[in-house]
């Protein structure tokens, strides 16, 4: 493939690089040009323009990304339609997301021009999520190169999503004086909602002193009419032979690990009887926010093997306690929107809905919800920007975990574009570099409800030609906070 400025006269079949005009027709960048719209061209007074020749051994975008994901073995995942060299996968099931990543790290090392990015390892997946991408970098690739990736992924297996079984379980609950019924009672709801998105039940639950003996036995009843056993100790398990650990092996089971490398879920045992599973839960397990026992308990009920050796390597990534000031940061950015020139603050809401809802009550925002926030941005920007008023000339794109963007930076930012009358994007900058927020204009807005995947509106503007004004807030414009690390490190800039 060739790339650059040709004469209009030798253009057709090239593929436009950039968005081009020719009189009242707009070419959108990555047209093919054919010989009626080099006519157009040249009656328009265009005599050159940037594009990609393909060589006759080269594939488009389309058909490189298409011919690739045709050629990846995968379960339970679908590919959709290519669309500007990407072919998103999804998943056809709810489950446990799991890849070959020598695969793919070969793949990703033939040549930069091809890419594939996937979920992490084990990532748990709803049906209908996007799990990975197939994207081609330039407008077209050597079909050598494509033929390199295709021969790899001919290996095997590539990706999978290992779809929830229904699985039965039964529960033991140990207890002291002192705990409450209402507690217990609670520890069943919260597992019955862990399971239900496997289809699983909870089918029987024995509640025993914590004593050896007993946990013993009822453990081994339980086993034998269930697919798992999950025992919840009243006391955290404090040695490798307390009583959950020490009733697992009197019953005549195996205790595989007791203690993971995850935080929270730290206490946890993992065992076998008499071939079912058998977990002693870490007592965060009472709780619904997500654990070490999460991770465990979803890769059992999917079907896949956990052993001693799976535990010990969860350590990186293992530390889940949240930045503890994200709440306060979420309602302060809420606020600071509020306190702008904007004439409504609309909040799109995903992850942790509730929990974000409960946040900003009070305020005078409007909620947009978007249940599709695992497929990626394109899904949050397109939820929010479905909401905005019909007499609203543009809307100004802001991020949750910026806490040096304030007021002040946002009225900057309305007033520029005002000052455009509506027809430029404005993109907040620090040091000559763009950063966030991003106003954009209504003729944006159509465009966007086409977008997919992981991709906000930065190759829109690049395609529509559109003026783009910067305007500098400072550093502001370049720090979020996804870390408390970063949190720490933002400093000054997060003082009102």
């Amino acid at each position: 493939m060739k790339f650059g400025p040709i004469p209009v006269d030798t253009a057709e079949g090239a593929v436009l690089a950039h968005a081009t005009t020719a009189g009242e027709r707009r070419f959108r960048k990555a047209h093919r040009l054919s010989a009626d719209d080099l006519s157009l061209l040249k009656a328009a007074g265009v005599n050159e323009v940037v594009a990609a020749v393909l060589a006759p051994d080269d594939l488009s975008e389309d058909a490189a990304a298409e011919k690739i994901a045709e050629s990846m073995i995968h379960r339970n995942i679908e590919a959709k339609p290519a669309a500007t060299g990407r072919v998103n996968l999804h998943a056809q099931a709810a489950g446990i997301f799991t890849v070959d990543a020598a695969m793919i790290d070969a793949i990703n090392a033939v040549d930069p021009t091809i890419t594939i990015a996937t979920l992490a390892q084990h990532a748990p997946v709803e049906k209908g999520q996007m799990v990975a991408t197939v994207k081609i970098i330039p407008f077209a690739v050597a079909s050598v190169l494509v033929d390199a990736v295709t021969k790899i992924c001919a290996g095997g297996e590539i990706i999978a999503v290992n779809a929830y079984q229904p699985v039965r379980v039964g529960v033991i609950q140990t207890v002291l004086p002192g705990i409450k019924p209402s507690v217990l009672d609670k520890t069943l709801r919260v597992t019955e909602a862990r399971l239900a998105r496997s289809g699983g039940r909870l089918t029987a639950e024995r509640r025993t002193p914590h004593e050896i003996g007993p946990v013993a036995e009822a453990a081994a009843s339980l086993a034998r009419d269930n697919d798992m056993v999950v025992i919840f100790g009243a006391s955290a398990m404090s040695d490798f032979g307390d009583v959950v650990p020490a009733a697992i092996e009197k019953a005549g089971g195996i205790v595989i690990r007791a203690g993971m490398p995850v935080d929270p879920g730290n206490l946890l045992v993992l065992g076998t009887l008499g071939g079912k599973r058998i977990i002693g839960a870490p007592g965060c397990a009472r709780s619904p926010k997500e654990n070490g026992f999460d991770w465990v308990l979803d890769r059992l009920i999917a079907g896949l093997e956990v052993t001693a050796k799976d535990i010990a390597g969860m350590g990186v990534g293992g530390l889940l306690m949240e930045i503890p000031t994200r709440p306060q940061l979420v309602r302060r950015t809420a606020e600071r929107a509020l306190g702008s020139k904007a004439s409504e603050t609309i909040v799109v809401t995903g992850h942790q809905r509730e929990r974000v809802r409960t946040v900003l009550s009070g305020l005078d925002v409007t909620f947009a919800d978007n249940p599709d926030f695992a497929d990626g941005l394109s899904s949050s920007l397109k939820a929010g920007i479905a909401r905005v008023s019909g007499d609203a000339a543009g809307a100004l794109i802001v991020l949750g975990d910026m806490p040096g963007v304030s007021s002040a930076d946002l009225d900057r930012l309305i007033d520029a574009f005002r000052k455009s009358e509506g027809r430029s994007v404005v993109r907040a900058s620090h040091g000559g570099k763009r950063g966030n927020p991003v106003l954009l204009p209504r003729s944006l807005f159509a465009a966007i409800a086409h977008l997919e995947g992981d991709t906000g509106a930065r190759h829109l503007v690049e395609a529509e030609g559109l003026d783009v004004v910067d305007v500098e807030i400072g550093k502001g414009a370049s720090i979020d906070v996804d870390t408390r690390e970063a949190l720490e490190g933002a400093g000054g800039v997060l003082q009102d």
